[in-house]
């Protein structure tokens, strides 16, 4: 994977007018921490965040994030704020990572091809939208495919058959299944029953084994959550 590279200067003021200031000059607030870094109070041109998340990658990229000071870091997107009216990128978060030392990330999953079972009458379902890996953060892939043509009716595809780039691991139990045809009544039935958590969303980049990570911000000072508003 490409090393995106990010400007970004320090913030000395918080609060509101200092982020309406930021965003009248093309920048916007965003924060940097991680479990070897004390949050750090950056700004970055939107413009350029959207252009990371618009990558191959999107919020899975390993961004260099270059401080005016000549400070560099190796971050990914923890989370981000658009304006809820004009949709406008308003804050960032940036967890840091080290290249050496594996991540926990969820990669978008699609499935390729028309199964038999479909061919004959049958519902295909997917069940995750994104699979949960664990890999080094120059490994995680863009997304992950499966060919789905020979499943048949009542057949369904398990996480143990997935087929993952070197140095990618699954954080599935191998019997977990994530697509299946079904019947189309049986299909109906299952996904009005089928829980939330059925299909995980995205999670932000997290070093393998951590903590989950804090509530948004949750590391950072009272005044950078106001800056969000």
């Amino acid at each position: 994977m490409e090393i995106i590279k990010l400007n970004a200067t320090r913030r000395e003021d918080s609060g509101k007018s200092a982020s309406s200031r930021l965003r009248r000059a093309g920048q916007i607030p965003a924060i940097a921490y991680g479990r070897e870094l004390a949050p750090l109070s950056v700004a970055v041109s939107p413009k350029a965040l959207l252009q990371v998340l618009g990558s191959d990658h999107g919020k899975n990229s390993v961004v260099e994030l270059a401080i005016e000071s000549g400070e560099t870091l190796t971050v990914m997107v923890r989370d981000y704020d658009y304006h809820p009216i004009s949709r406008e990128l308003v804050h960032a978060d940036f967890i840091q990572v080290k290249l050496d030392q594996p991540v926990d990330v969820h990669i978008p999953f699609r499935t390729v091809g028309k199964p038999k079972g479909v061919v004959t009458g049958g519902v295909l379902q997917q069940i995750f939208r994104t699979i949960p890996v664990r890999c080094l953060p120059e490994k995680i892939p863009s997304f992950i495919e499966i060919d789905v043509t020979e499943l048949d009716m009542g057949e369904s595809f398990k996480a143990s058959g997935l087929k993952l780039p070197e140095g990618v691991k699954a954080l599935l139990s191998d019997d977990q299944t994530i697509a299946v045809v079904n019947a189309p009544e049986k299909a109906g039935a299952e996904e009005e029953a089928k829980p939330a958590a059925g299909a995980p969303a995205a999670a932000a980049a997290a070093p393998a084994g951590a903590a989950a990570a804090p509530a948004k911000g949750g590391a950072a000072p009272a005044a950078d959550k106001k800056d969000k508003k």
